[in-house]
């Protein structure tokens, strides 16, 4: 036991400001990072992720590079200051920031990767107008069973794009579908459904269309066998090799999210100490309900930072 993982977030964490309070202590990061993806992408992505605005911020083929941006600083500030993780897994999106930390990727391929990964969902979006949403309180088998219903009756798609944690679960689909679905899960019985600020279709069949251009991107990129461990949530298992790492990347999406899994894959490794690196506090309140024994650390603040390295300072003095 004492093993700690990194668990990066993903879409729908983005927020107006994030990281900023990590540059106060390592302002050399400005240039490391943020000058240097504006250059790579060719966009303002800084300005962008500092000031917004937010509607801006939203669009996949912005919030997805920021997002990403935001963890690897993260995880940059945290290394300096001696925290190191045993394991790394990353919610979605922040699949590519986990396979930065485990060496798998070079950064500044992944940016170009999460860019176009971007890029591509938003015109699918564009094209059937998509919509994502979560659901509290009902049995992942019943949202399923909902789903088909709600397909059936619209004709159009809706599927399960998440297990988020226990009697939470995450449907993604067309607009129309979607807003039915959350209908009938509220008639039955859910404590809560809200619709989610994802800016696409995510983890459904809907973006079939753009796999084979994302894989071509993919298999001209080079990856590498991870350093550290390296958890799937798009398998729920470890990823062992670097042809791993590209099938789980192109798997993602079009399969739903398996998070529950990836957390009790981390738990049954021995991590008892789970650091969420990056903006939001959404995956430390998940692994709480997942694994409630476990240690959860936040980093999306000063202060939530501070209290983090200072309580890996304290266990290493212990030790």
């Amino acid at each position: 036991m004492n093993r700690t993982a990194f668990v990066f977030p993903g879409q729908g964490s983005q927020r107006v400001g994030m990281g900023r309070h990590l540059l106060a202590q390592r302002p050399d990061l400005v240039e490391t990072y943020y000058r240097t993806a504006d250059d790579v992408l060719g966009i303002p992505l800084t300005r962008l992720s500092w000031h917004g605005p937010g509607r801006d911020l939203d669009d996949p083929a912005v919030s997805q590079p920021a997002v990403l941006l935001a963890g690897l600083v993260t995880l940059d500030v945290l290394r300096g200051q001696g925290v190191e993780p045993d394991a790394v897994a990353g919610h979605s999106l922040g699949e590519y920031a986990a396979m930065v930390a485990a060496g798998v990727l070079e950064w500044t391929d992944a940016l170009r990767l999460v860019r176009l990964r971007g890029e591509l969902i938003a015109t699918v979006d564009d094209q059937v107008r998509g919509a994502t949403a979560a659901v509290l309180g009902l049995d992942r088998r019943v949202v399923a069973r909902l789903c088909s219903e709600a397909a059936a009756a619209t004709g159009r798609t809706v599927e399960i794009a998440g297990d988020n944690g226990p009697g939470q679960t995450v449907v993604s689909g067309q607009a129309e579908a979607v807003a039915r679905l959350m209908r009938a899960a509220r008639a039955a019985g859910a404590v809560r459904v809200t619709e989610l600020k994802a800016g696409g279709p995510f983890h459904s069949t809907l973006l079939s269309g753009i796999e084979a251009e994302f894989t071509e991107a993919l298999i001209t990129t080079e990856f590498r066998d991870p350093e550290i461990e390296l958890v799937s949530s798009v398998t729920g298992a470890r990823i062992s090799t670097a042809a791993g790492a590209i099938v789980a990347l192109r798997s993602q999406l079009t399969s739903p999210v398996r998070w529950t899994e990836a957390v009790h894959v981390l738990g049954a490794a021995g991590v008892d100490r789970f650091v969420e690196a990056g903006p939001g506090l959404v995956l430390g309140g998940l692994v709480r309900r997942i694994a409630p024994h476990a240690r959860v650390h936040a980093t999306n603040s000063a202060r939530r930072l501070a209290l983090t390295t200072a309580a890996f300072a304290v266990a290493d003095s212990t030790v």
